[in-house]
């Protein structure tokens, strides 16, 4: 297929620290390179669910995805660390024809490790960021779900939650840094086809870039899905209003709606 072509003959070097350097992957900090992308990004767009390569393979043979691909891969060429590993791994997870609730982030965790393709997951192991622990804590308020002891959103991916960032790659120690490589091209396709899909779904935005994303799609009375916004979870903005993410009861209206829709019940349980 044509684009997203790999461009990858250079080699970090330790002797000309990156803008990152303290994290160049020769420093020896980063003690697991299975925790960053490696190989050229393109190849992750053949790795996706079936349900989902249609749409990503035409991303990735555009102007766009083409030139997104070459970016990313020109900055681990050049020594950046950039997370995830598995970038395209919600697509991998979740099928469309699975999906049932969309959750839109904004950008993957920035240290080491934290990132593994899922808006908001960290791998078994990991410290829970504290934007997954207000995420707990609103499923504890919620539900009455009692914290679990990995901070993976796996079994939620598995289940028809489609976890997706704004922005899929980000460089360690520098949040936001793709946040213009052309991401939202893909992420606006995604939540629009998965809007257009029949099939009745909860969307929710957490914070103002997720709810600028993509900005046809907007509440409707009587609308087959539900759309549910609110502040970001960070503790930056959790708290804050006029719709803070504490308290909003995003999990438990999610679970009524879809089980009136014949959804059948629904299971937030992390483990």
């Amino acid at each position: 297929m044509q684009g997203c072509t790999p461009s990858w003959s250079a080699k970090p070097s330790c002797g000309r620290p990156t803008r990152a350097g303290r994290f160049a992957i020769c420093s020896g900090e980063l003690s697991n390179p299975n925790v960053s992308l490696r190989a050229p990004l393109r190849q992750q767009f053949d790795e996706v669910n079936s349900d989902w390569r249609p749409l990503l393979q035409r991303f990735a043979d555009s102007a766009a995805g083409s030139t997104l691909c070459t970016s990313i891969d020109a900055r681990v060429a050049a020594g950046e660390v950039v997370f995830p590993p598995r970038v395209l791994r919600a697509f991998e997870l979740t099928p469309l024809s699975e999906t049932r609730v969309v959750i839109l982030g904004q950008d993957p965790y920035h240290g080491a490790g934290q990132a593994e393709g899922l808006a908001f997951s960290v791998p078994p192991g990991q410290r829970l960021p504290p934007s997954l622990r207000n995420i707990v804590r609103e499923l504890e308020r919620d539900l009455g779900l009692s914290a679990p002891a990995s901070g993976t959103l796996v079994r939620w991916a598995r289940h028809g939650v489609l976890l997706l960032n704004s922005a899929l790659t980000v460089e360690q120690a520098r949040p936001g840094a793709h946040a213009g490589f052309g991401w939202h091209v893909l992420t606006d396709a995604v939540i629009q086809a998965a809007w257009e899909d029949a099939r009745p779904k909860v969307f929710m935005r957490w914070g103002a870039q997720a709810q600028a994303r993509p900005p046809r799609i907007q509440p409707l009375a009587g609308h087959r899905h539900l759309l549910l916004q609110c502040n970001h979870p960070s503790p930056l903005s959790a708290t804050r209003g006029p719709t803070p993410f504490a308290g909003c009861g995003h999990f438990g209206q999610a679970s009524r709606f879809l089980r009136a829709a014949g959804q059948g019940s629904w299971d937030w349980a992390l483990a």
